[in-house]
């Protein structure tokens, strides 16, 4: 496998999850509001998508890249993406904030909560397929087989230290004082 087949197949979970997620959203109301499946989603993206896939992506994929000599337009894609990852970091946070007031009492959040959950969904698959189809195939070109096999070897690295890392923060969470 190469490095853009792992990437890919975490896309396939992230575009399932924000299916179920804008489906179920669309049935909100002030009155069926479950602000434990928004935490869930936000835990998700956070977890899932940000930290552990766009980190291999950000982390590993791109700082690599900069070393290469990247033709104009892979650049400009690159940049891209990253301002994307940003844009979804930024609704993410917003819908967790949102989240914290409905739990305070203010009903009112529900429906914008709904409307970046929508964006999200509609987001995610267009960056997605910008990712799958143009990115990582141009991309790939820059490597050897020997340096796609290490960054693969570096992406299962990369996952293997997620779980650790998520749990560490668990405990922090509630060790609190």
């Amino acid at each position: 496998m190469k490095p853009r087949g792992l990437l890919m197949i975490e896309h396939r979970l992230i575009e399932k999850v924000l299916i179920v997620a804008n489906e179920k959203a669309n049935l909100m109301t002030g009155k069926t509001y479950d602000p434990l499946f928004i935490d869930t989603i936000v835990d998700f993206i956070r977890t899932y998508a940000d930290r552990t896939h766009h980190g291999k992506e950000e982390d590993i994929l791109f700082k690599k890249l900069e070393d290469k000599n990247l033709n104009e337009e892979d650049e400009r894609i690159m940049a891209e993406l990253n301002n994307e990852h940003k844009q979804a970091r930024q609704n993410v946070k917003e819908i967790s904030e949102l989240n914290n007031k409905y739990r305070n009492g203010n009903l009112s959040t529900v429906s914008e909560i709904v409307k970046i959950i929508n964006w999200l969904a509609r987001f995610y698959p267009v960056h997605i397929l910008k990712e799958d189809k143009i990115f990582f195939p141009n991309t790939e070109k820059y490597f050897s087989k020997d340096e796609l096999d290490n960054m693969l070897n570096e992406f299962n690295e990369f996952d293997q230290k997620m779980i650790h890392e998520k749990y560490q923060n668990v405990y922090k969470d509630i060790n609190k004082k």
